[in-house]
């Protein structure tokens, strides 16, 4: 055999190799996201468990084909693999476990707030991506949610219905061009499925001339009413804060 041949063949035997640790690399990191708490940055609480077993399977998997690959070493028999002729032997694994790789060096980031700027103030108000199936009429005006208000909102949309309402919520601060500097938008997003379908929602607050003026992005807990103001040339339901409280960000910042 010339030295070219044995060259050629060298390196397809890591190629499995390859796979292996791409397949374990995947199961190890969603473990990771899961254990240190970022896993519900990606995806909706719903599809945890199913996530949780497929780390663990895939983990199985890459565990099992390495004892395949190193008794057929012991055996010096050559590795079972069959690659495909449209792209270069390894090319989907590298991809794969350099995807894995940067997954353990980034950490993911919560969406902020100039994601949710893409959309304008009546987007934000009114979606019809809000569930109207969510909307729970028993409870008190000021136990609602932010996420409660909107999906309240898209139910029955005259903001006068609900003027002298108390409220009470949280969300991070927006500050979209097409409201006053009196106003600012407290917003959150709503993850239905996983972080690619994120959609932002949110509702105005009408700051009175005494109150701190927060920067974007800064999580509040705003107290105060319901009254209805013209924004955008729209009349829309709006919280007369009363007050406004910074707040840490939380644990889990995406309303479902």
């Amino acid at each position: 055999m010339t030295n070219q041949n044995r060259k050629s063949k060298t390196p397809n035997k890591l190629l499995p190799w390859l796979d292996v640790l791409a397949i374990t690399a995947w199961g190890i990191l969603m473990l990771k996201y899961w254990l240190t708490g970022k896993l519900n940055l990606l995806i909706h609480p719903n599809y945890f468990g199913l996530t949780i077993v497929g780390s663990v399977g895939l983990i199985i998997i890459g565990f099992f084909k390495a004892q395949e690959l190193w008794r057929r070493r012991r055996r010096d028999l050559p590795p079972s693999a069959q690659h495909s002729t449209l792209f270069p032997p390894g090319w989907g694994s590298s991809l794969l476990l350099t995807t894995a790789i940067l997954g353990f060096i980034i950490t993911p980031q919560v969406f902020a707030s100039d994601k949710a700027l893409q959309r304008d103030v009546t987007e934000l108000l009114g979606t019809a991506r809000i569930k109207p199936q969510a909307f729970r009429a028993t409870v008190r005006p000021e136990e609602r949610s932010l996420v409660d208000w909107v999906r309240t909102v898209n139910v029955y949309p005259e903001p006068d219905a609900y003027t002298g309402q108390k409220v009470k919520v949280q969300g991070f601060v927006m500050h979209p061009p097409d409201i006053g500097k009196e106003y600012l938008f407290l917003a959150r997003f709503v993850l239905t499925c996983c972080a690619a379908d994120a959609y932002p929602i949110g509702l105005p607050v009408k700051l009175q001339s005494n109150q701190e003026r927060f920067s974007p992005d800064n999580w509040l807990e705003v107290e105060g009413q319901m009254v209805t103001e013209n924004l955008a040339g729209k009349r829309q339901l709006t919280i007369a804060a009363t007050s406004l409280k910074k707040i840490p960000q939380p644990k889990n910042p995406y309303s479902y």
